[in-house]
């Protein structure tokens, strides 16, 4: 009889996250940060000395978030910090891929998504109105990171993603630091918005 492959992944906290059925339980901060830390954004085709990773991103769509929706309940700037949690398990693959992955690759993001929101007391599936504003703030990062560290012409990243209002980015770059100083921050900034629901 043919054994069941192992769909569970140990992570550094001891917990032993099933990712076919994640419970919240199983899921912790530190775990979380310290994956995304090491899980590069553009596979890794970007400029500078370190790669620009997940958690970095997610930081900065948190940023943008804020500012598009200044009056937003704090829990929903932590659904935008939190908006590729999954990823600390999965990856981060870039559209093209995810496209010729199929629906498998998205079920198993809103299982993990539901799963991280109710750890941290937000609702297993975000509001659609909240998700679209995450989503263009995702967005927005996305043209960002692409002109300023993947290569991409403004041009090509006005095709892509969409200019974004330069009022929105105003004063804010695209960070480059080591795994651990982005962990931490990562962390912190979880950590206060918690402290401020």
């Amino acid at each position: 009889m043919a054994r069941q492959p192992r769909a569970w992944q140990r992570m550094l906290s001891g917990r032993r996250l099933d990712l076919l059925d994640p419970t919240p339980m199983d899921i912790e901060i530190e775990d979380i940060a310290h994956g995304l830390a090491f899980v590069a954004r553009w596979n890794g085709q970007t400029k500078g000395d370190f790669a620009y990773s997940v958690a970095e991103h997610s930081l900065l769509v948190e940023t943008l978030f804020g500012r598009l929706q200044p009056t937003a309940p704090i829990k929903w700037r932590l659904a935008a910090l939190l908006h590729d949690a999954p990823e600390y398990v999965i990856g981060d693959m870039i559209s093209p891929v995810k496209a010729a992955v199929g629906p498998g690759y998205e079920d198993l993001d809103v299982r993990l998504t539901a799963a991280i929101h109710m750890r941290f007391g937000l609702p297993a599936k975000t509001p659609l109105a909240v998700k679209r504003m995450i989503k263009r703030a995702d967005t927005i990062s996305a043209w960002m990171e692409a002109t300023q560290i993947a290569g991409f012409t403004k041009d090509e990243a006005d095709k892509f993603f969409g200019a974004p209002d330069p009022e929105l980015i105003e004063g804010l770059e695209i960070v480059l630091r080591p795994p651990v100083e982005t962990r931490s921050a990562y962390t912190a900034r979880h950590n206060a918005l918690l402290e401020e629901m």
